[in-house]
């Protein structure tokens, strides 16, 4: 039996839509996310022994009409196709689905992701043609949904779906628990091989060719903003032993060459350290810290000694969210940490060699524009290797969604999420701050970033040491350019 799996088009004449980042867009240094969720529900179809159709049309830019044309030449016979969506996309999600269904009638239209995950009845109610939605973790809901098309049963019956029944109510069913045996899960890496190319994908403080992929599941952290672990894969850290990420480092090794560093997606990577020394110590012994880089999410809690351990297992790269150089912002987002925190995590990193990802965002519960110079200050004041600066994108799901609804300070528009050509964009203000001036303001950091002469020259120095570091910082640059050279936003 066939499914098909569709991350559907999305503003193609304006670049490649990331759908998989935290804060889907198409982003303004070209960075373009694997659509890992998908990959890993379709991996273990095919493993189960299903035909599996992928097509990630952002990846080739395709239209709406280029990527219709190819699933009806390719879905003959699919029994299920299963459509990832966003919240900035959701009305054209909803409406290729229809199309998807229109064309092919018999066949169960499946909708996942996270919005979706929290607005299924409401995504639903958008189009008749719309089967069902796979609510929260989907791969064991896509599985027994194929397996109850195979075997002829209902699969109504699927825990984890809202769905549309035979007289046209649209009901919910338990939510379907989440995979406990993360070792069963299949090898990101092995679908990427035999369905995509590494090249389509670009993640600009990576090396490339990067591939990404995901030894675990889940946060123990309560940030609320943060979108994942509220909308789909929960707070307890479900995680796979180091000995199986091991096995999948050496695959990639073994099958892509031409691939320069993996990326561990994980919301927090370094949450279990005991696991991570583990994984540092198997990967030295295997030798593999000689042949492939790495770089994963971090806390700013992380200590000196793993980070040493990290870096001789060959971690080329921390990102820690440092969100604020406001306390109060921190302790009012649930981040955990401390700003005193934010410079030790630096020097250490850089004691040990690693690079540093900064990430920082504006327009948070509390937030001034005395609190926003403080967040641009402490960027500066940190030797960071690259940052990026956001205003505040609260989505569905989350309690910083709730708090800004519940404050009047979001338009209730999904399309306010993105600018017309894709950029981001925020659907929000703070009081007296306007939206246009918390995206202008992010503008205005990183001109202050990227632009002042300590950071050129770290930049030409880390360039003369590394080629590949040159090469995968004038790609980013080429796209990234136009927006530094705009005047920024005044004070």
């Amino acid at each position: 039996m066939k499914v098909f799996f569709i991350n559907p088009p999305f503003k193609s004449e304006y670049g490649k839509f990331s759908r998989e980042q935290r804060s889907p867009a198409i982003t303004k240094s070209g960075c373009f996310y694997y659509p890992l969720w998908l990959i890993y529900a379709a991996a273990r179809l095919e493993r189960n022994g299903y035909e599996v159709e992928f097509l990630d049309a952002p990846a080739k830019q395709l239209t709406e009409k280029e990527a219709i044309d190819k699933v009806s030449e390719l879905g003959k016979d699919a029994k299920l196709f299963v459509i990832d969506t966003t919240t900035p996309s959701i009305y054209n999600d909803v409406e290729f689905a229809s199309e998807i269904k229109k064309i092919f009638p018999e066949s169960v239209v499946l909708l996942v992701g996270t919005h979706v995950s929290v607005r299924a009845e409401e995504t639903l109610e958008i189009s008749e043609q719309i089967d069902a939605v796979a609510r929260k973790e989907y791969d064991l809901i896509v599985e027994k949904i194929a397996d109850s098309l195979r075997n002829e049963e209902d699969w109504r019956n699927t825990a984890g779906i809202t769905y549309r029944n035979y007289e046209g109510e649209i009901l919910s069913n338990p939510d379907m628990p989440y995979i406990t045996d993360m070792d069963n899960v299949p090898f990101a890496s092995e679908f990427i091989r035999k369905h995509l190319d590494v090249n389509d994908y670009f993640l600009p403080i990576a090396t490339f060719p990067e591939i990404q992929i995901f030894t675990g599941r889940g946060c123990p952290f309560h940030c609320n903003f943060c979108l994942y672990p509220q909308t789909m894969h929960g707070h307890q850290y479900r995680y796979r032993s180091p000995e199986n990420i091991i096995k999948e480092f050496e695959y990639i090794v073994e099958n892509f060459p031409e691939v320069k560093e993996i990326v561990i997606e994980d919301d927090t990577f370094t949450a279990d350290v005991d696991r991570v020394k583990e994984f540092c110590s198997l990967i030295r012994k295997k030798g593999l810290n000689k042949k492939i880089r790495w770089m994963c999410n971090s806390r700013v809690t992380l200590d000196y000694p793993t980070m040493v351990e990290m870096k001789k297992a060959g971690c080329r790269l921390l990102l820690p969210g440092f969100e604020s150089g406001s306390q109060q912002i921190l302790n009012n987002i649930k981040k955990g940490t401390k700003v005193e925190q934010f410079k030790p995590f630096v020097d250490n990193a850089r004691k040990a060699g690693m690079q540093v990802h900064g990430c920082f965002i504006v327009g948070n519960k509390g937030e001034t524009r005395e609190t926003m110079q403080e967040t641009l200050k402490v960027a500066l004041t940190l030797k960071l290797d690259t940052a990026q600066f956001y205003p505040l994108m609260p989505f569905p799901g989350t309690e910083a969604y709730d708090w800004a609804v519940s404050k009047g300070y979001l338009s209730g528009k999904y399309t306010d999420y993105l600018k017309e050509d894709g950029n981001h964009n925020t659907s929000m203000h703070i009081d007296d701050i306007s939206a246009e001036e918390l995206v202008e303001f992010c503008n205005y950091c990183r001109r202050k970033f990227y632009l002042r002469p300590w950071y050129i020259g770290h930049r030409l120095w880390m360039s003369v040491k590394s080629l590949d570091d040159m090469k995968r910082s004038l790609k980013a640059f080429g796209r990234f350019k136009e927006y530094l050279i705009k005047r920024p936003a005044e004070k």
